[in-house]
């Protein structure tokens, strides 16, 4: 039989035929993987760019419900005479800051050092002057009843820390309403609200808290903690 020339001729035509099997299987591999959970390739990275602004001139979301924050509720000073024209800046701010004072360590919760305290007594009675920690009182209205509310400022330790106090009339009595501490480049004060901003963790940003009055628990509360770019000083009321 001429079996061996045939045969010759036909291993050609088999190994095409196996290595378009091969072909095809490769193919529908390659094709399931593709099809599959396997990673794909995203293509070039993106060159980083600095911030933008997303969805520009969109309307803000619904303010959130206030947060519970400075003080947990108003703290009488009853050591301080009372005011019984209801005008708070009758009172000597360097007074009330010395009863504050006292009534945080009857309540075993001072804030000042022995050595910060004596420097505030020597001179409570001249805030604002000289190397005195206790700056120059503040008056605004924070409660919105269009009577201003007494804001006091004292610096402290070597962290550029200010603790700020602010107090109003109840009945006469003068009355704590807000306790913070925070390092600030700027406060403000804007539609009966208390801000302070502070440098943020790089460079050109900023945190801001912003104290609102809470007519429920009768003290300033924090309504807002943020935290975004440094606008221009151009651009953003000066404040103590």
């Amino acid at each position: 039989m001429p079996p061996v020339r045939g045969l010759r001729s036909a291993r050609p035509v088999v190994r095409a035929v196996a290595l378009a099997v091969v072909a095809a299987g490769a193919a529908a591999l390659l094709g399931g993987c593709a099809e599959g959970a396997a990673p794909k390739s995203a293509g070039h990275a993106a060159a980083v760019t600095g911030p933008a602004e997303l969805w520009p001139g969109s309307k803000p979301w619904p303010a959130a419900s206030p947060a519970t924050g400075g003080e947990e509720a108003p703290q009488p000073l009853t050591a301080v005479p009372r005011v019984p024209s209801g005008h708070i800046r009758e009172v000597s701010a360097g007074s009330v800051l010395l009863a504050q004072i006292d009534a945080e360590k009857r309540r075993d919760e001072p804030v000042f050092d022995e050595g910060e305290e004596r420097e505030i007594r020597s001179c409570a009675d001249k805030p604002g002057s000289g190397s005195c920690p206790v700056r120059a009182p503040e008056y605004h209205d924070l409660t919105g009843d269009g009577k201003d509310e007494l804001i006091v400022g004292v610096e402290s330790g070597s962290n550029n820390l200010l603790i700020i106090y602010a107090y109003t009339l109840k009945n006469g009595v003068v009355t704590s309403i807000l306790g913070s501490t925070s390092s600030p480049h700027s406060v403000e004060v804007a539609d009966h609200k208390l801000i302070i901003h502070e440098p943020g963790d790089a460079p050109g940003y900023e945190s801001r808290t912003v104290y609102a009055w809470s007519a429920r628990h009768q003290v300033m509360t924090i309504q807002d903690v943020g935290y975004g770019r440094r606008a221009p000083a151009s651009a953003t009321p000066s404040g103590r």
